[in-house]
């Protein structure tokens, strides 16, 4: 595993962690079977282990002692690059098993997170996926995305492409205390109009919401996600699984010290008393007064500033192997 020590986190980021080191790994696979009712995905793939941009509330996070390393401050410092992705992944396409269904890039962690700058996996990976005329869904809350529009539009143009721009405040004030070092806002919302206006459905992923810290922002996330160009939003509510408790436990205490207990019981009460939660169907929305208060605020703005559109699902029917592509994993 090569260690290379790379930029400095930028200036007055939140908190203020020691430089990020990216640890060339070699992958033995890339594509994740996903089995969840409650998600929109049947594989998923991540070019990256780990993830700079600090969210303290990232479920990814419990993933990262699998690698030897914390889920804290190592999570966001010590970041897995699959420099091998690109040819697992052909080899993986060209199974005489595998069953042509859409792969979501970022299932775990970001694939346009800043390491991305550097390596430009997720840019090798779409451009095989035109190539071999495959099906590939996307979710970022990086700006970095634009970056790719040239290969993103003529994936759309085969209906092969569904972008989803992770939004998860109104505010860079906000913005800046749940995710550090996250593209700002507007440059999301940039993102959203760039993608719209080259007619790529572009979906406005409001997660997640957190009770007494973003759901006043609701309505305006969804008016500003309509007006960039969003074709549809959806929402879900904050759980806490494993260690990210006590992750973000300690966030709350260090930013928000006056409404850390509100905050923590208020999540509890959407989970059946817990700060997790496991059960299909209800773990995404959540159940009781406040999980029902936040759906029925969606729901008024979501009608009205973004009515949803529908399109058709994306195209299987098209995949086609290189024949040079197969035989250079012979070779």
């Amino acid at each position: 595993m090569q260690d290379q020590q790379l930029s400095q986190v930028p200036a007055g980021a939140e908190p203020d962690i020691e430089a990020t080191k990216y640890l060339e790994v070699k992958a033995k696979s890339m594509i994740n079977q996903v089995n969840s009712p409650d998600l929109f995905m049947d594989y998923s793939l991540n070019p990256y282990q780990g993830c700079e941009h600090g969210c303290a509330y990232c479920y990814a996070r419990p993933t990262h002692p699998y690698w030897g390393y914390s889920a804290g401050d190592e999570f966001e410092t010590r970041v897995l690059v699959k420099t091998n992705a690109v040819e697992v992944l052909k080899k993986e396409l060209c199974a005489r098993s595998y069953q042509v269904k859409p792969i979501m890039l970022s299932g775990n962690t970001d694939c346009y997170q800043p390491a991305e700058k550097k390596f430009q996996l997720t840019r090798r990976i779409l451009q095989l996926m035109l190539d071999w005329r495959h099906p590939v869904m996307i979710i970022t809350k990086n700006a970095l995305i634009k970056r790719d529009l040239d290969i993103l539009e003529e994936l759309n143009n085969w209906n092969l492409v569904r972008i989803a721009i992770s939004l998860t405040a109104a505010s860079d004030q906000t913005r800046r205390l749940m995710e550090p070092r996250a593209s700002s806002i507007g440059t999301r919302l940039d993102a959203i109009q760039h993608l719209s206006q080259k007619n790529i459905p572009v979906h406005a992923m409001m997660a997640p919401i957190i009770p007494s810290i973003n759901d006043h922002e609701i309505f305006d996330m969804v008016r500003l996600a309509g007006e960039a160009g969003a074709s549809s939003a959806s929402w879900q509510i904050v759980r806490l699984n494993g260690e990210v408790q006590t992750v973000f436990e300690n966030w709350l205490l260090s930013n928000y010290p006056d409404r850390t207990d509100r905050v923590l019981n208020q999540i509890r009460s959407c989970h059946g008393g817990q700060l997790n939660d496991s059960r299909f169907g209800t773990r995404m929305k959540g159940e009781g007064l406040n999980a029902s208060l936040i759906s029925q605020q969606f729901k008024l703005a979501l009608n009205r500033f973004l009515p949803k559109k529908e399109f058709p699902p994306l195209r299987t029917d098209l995949f086609r192997p290189s024949k040079s592509g197969m035989r250079e994993l012979f070779d």
